[in-house]
C-alpha cells in the first residue's frame, strides 16, 4: 500500500488487539542486533577495568653516549692560507692523519729559519748569563780580598800609632833630660860670671859656659820642634787610622753593588733565555699547526672551507668528522609539564625514523618494533625552546638498538609510568588531569609505627 490517504488504517488497527499480529515473529536481524549491543556492552565493561599504562611522548634525537664521540668540527689552530687538501669528503681517517696544509699570513712568523734564530738567540743570552754570574763571583772574591786588606791596613795603623806614641814619650824624655842640661849649664854660667867678676876664671872660661848654655837651649829647643811634630803625626796617625776603615767599606760597598748590578743583569738574562725558549718552543710547536690534523679515528663529514688560497682564522671549522664507532644514545626534550613524571633509570620506548614499529600507548607488551632505553642524565636548565633536555641510554634487558643509526636521525619517546584502569585514564583524559604522580602503595606502615605516607615515585629535579 502506498498509504496516500489522509484516513489513515494502522492507528485504528493497533487499538483492536488482534491475535494474528502478536503471533508474528521479529525478524532475525533485529535479535542479533540486540545481542551484539549486550555483548559489546559487556565488552566495554570488561574493558574499562583492564590495566592501561599511562605514559607521555616526547620528540628527540639520535646522538652519541659519550662526548667525544659526537660529530665534531676541526679548527683551525693558527691563522693561515690553505695549501692542499689531502683528504676528502667520505674518507675514513685515522687520529693524527693529515686533513689540509696551511701557510702563514702573519709576518712575523714569515722566516723559514725563525726556530732555529731564535735558539742561537737564546744559547747567546745564555752564554751572556753566564758572564754575568761569573762577574758576580770575581766581585764576590774581591771583596772579601778588600775584607781582609782593611783588617790588614787597620793592624798596620795600629802599629804605626803605638810607635808614634813612643816615638813622643821618648821625646818627652829627651826634653825633660835637656831641660835639666839647660838649667845645669846656666847655673854653671852663673857660676863663673860670678868667679869672673872676682878674678878667679878668665873671659874664655865665661865664653864657654855661654856656649855652652845656648847650645843646651838650642838642643832643647830641637828637641820641643821634634816633639811637636811627633805629636802632629800622632794625629796624622790617629786620622789615617780613622779614615782607613771609611775608605774600604766605601770600596766594598761599591763592590757589592756592581756584584748586585751583575746579578740583576744575570737574573734578567736568565729570564730572557726562558722567553726565548718559550718563544722556540712556541715557533716549533706553531710550525706543527700549519698541518690540520684528524683528533680521532672517523669518517671526513663536510668540508666548511673548500679551495686552494682560501685563508682562515684562528679558531675558525674548517671541516667536520664523524665517529666511525659509537654508543647511541637519544636527546629528548620534555615540556616542563612533564618533567617531575621523568626520573633517573626510568624506561622508556623508542620508534626511531625509518624503522617501522607498532606502538600501542596502554598496552606496551602488545607492541612491535620499540626499543626500550633508560634515563642516565637530566638537564637543570632549559633551552631556548622552553624544554628540558633528557639523555636516554639502550637498555641492557632490552631490544638491541639498529647499528645502523647516526647522529641527527628523529626518535619519538614514550615514557612509561603507573598502571591504571582504562576507567580512570579516559577519565583523567576528559579531564586534562596529569598522570598520577605517586605509586600506588604511596601508603605504608612499618612494624611498631603508624601510619606514614611515602615519597613520591618520581624524582623532582632540583
Amino acid at each position: 500500500m502506498l498509504n496516500l490517504s489522509r484516513q489513515r488504517v494502522l492507528d485504528n488497527v493497533k487499538s483492536m488487539n488482534l491475535s494474528a499480529l502478536e503471533r508474528v515473529d521479529l525478524p532475525n536481524g533485529q535479535y542479533l542486533f540486540r545481542r551484539w549491543l549486550l555483548v559489546g556492552f559487556i565488552l566495554v565493561l570488561i574493558l574499562c577495568f583492564m590495566p592501561w599504562t599511562q605514559n607521555f611522548r616526547a620528540k628527540g634525537t639520535v646522538t652519541s653516549f659519550g662526548a667525544a664521540d659526537r660529530p665534531q668540527s676541526v679548527h683551525a689552530t693558527i691563522p693561515g692560507r690553505i695549501e692542499a687538501w689531502y683528504l676528502f669528503e667520505g674518507d675514513t681517517v685515522q687520529a693524527g692523519d693529515t686533513i689540509a696544509r696551511l701557510s702563514e699570513i702573519k709576518s712575523d712568523y714569515f722566516d723559514p729559519e725563525l726556530v732555529e734564530r731564535t735558539a742561537t738567540m737564546r744559547e747567546a743570552k745564555s752564554s751572556s748569563a753566564e758572564g754575568y754570574l761569573a762577574k758576580a763571583a770575581a766581585l764576590e772574591r774581591q771583596i772579601g780580598t778588600l775584607r781582609q786588606e782593611l783588617e790588614f791596613k787597620l793592624e798596620q795603623g795600629r802599629n804605626k800609632l803605638d810607635q808614634s806614641r813612643l816615638y813622643v814619650n821618648t821625646l818627652e824624655a829627651d826634653l825633660s833630660q835637656q831641660q835639666a842640661q839647660v838649667e845645669i849649664a846656666a847655673y854653671q854660667q852663673s857660676r863663673t860670671d860670678s868667679l869672673l867678676s872676682r878674678g878667679l876664671k878668665s873671659l874664655s872660661d865665661s865664653e864657654a859656659k855661654v856656649l855652652k848654655t845656648r847650645e843646651a837651649r838650642a838642643k832643647l829647643t830641637a828637641l820641643e820642634n821634634k816633639l811637636d811634630q811627633a805629636k802632629t803625626e800622632v794625629t796624622q796617625t790617629e786620622l789615617r787610622l780613622a779614615g782607613i776603615k771609611p775608605e774600604y767599606q766605601g770600596k766594598i760597598a761599591k763592590a757589592q753593588s756592581d756584584r748586585q748590578s751583575a746579578l740583576t743583569q744575570y737574573y734578567t738574562s736568565i729570564g730572557d733565555v726562558a722567553k726565548l725558549a718559550s718563544s722556540e718552543t712556541n715557533y716549533r710547536i706553531r710550525r706543527n699547526f700549519g698541518f690540520i690534523t684528524a683528533p680521532q679515528d672517523g669518517v671526513i663529514g663536510k668540508i666548511l672551507t673548500p679551495g686552494i688560497g682560501e685563508t682562515v682564522k684562528e679558531g675558525e671549522a674548517v671541516v667536520t668528522i664523524l665517529p666511525k664507532s659509537f654508543r647511541s644514545a637519544v636527546e629528548m626534550f620534555v615540556d616542563p609539564f612533564n618533567l617531575p613524571l621523568v626520573s633517573i633509570g626510568q624506561e622508556v620506548r623508542f620508534l626511531f625514523d625509518g624503522w617501522p614499529a607498532v606502538f600501542f600507548s596502554g598496552w606496551p607488551g602488545l607492541s612491535y618494533g620499540t626499543f626500550t632505553g633508560r634515563v642516565v642524565a637530566i638537564d637543570n636548565t632549559i633551552d631556548s625552546k622552553g624544554r628540558y633536555r633528557v639523555l636516554v641510554s639502550p637498555s641492557d634487558d632490552g631490544r638491541p638498538w639498529p647499528t645502523a643509526l647516526r647522529p641527527g636521525s628523529g626518535a619519538e619517546g614514550v615514557s612509561l609510568l603507573g598502571n591504571v584502569p582504562v576507567w580512570y585514564e579516559a577519565w583523567r583524559q576528559l579531564n586534562a588531569f596529569p598522570p598520577d604522580f605517586y605509586q600506588n602503595d604511596r601508603y605504608q606502615t612499618k612494624p611498631g609505627e603508624g601510619l606514614k605516607v611515602k615519597a613520591p615515585a618520581k624524582t623532582v629535579i632540583k
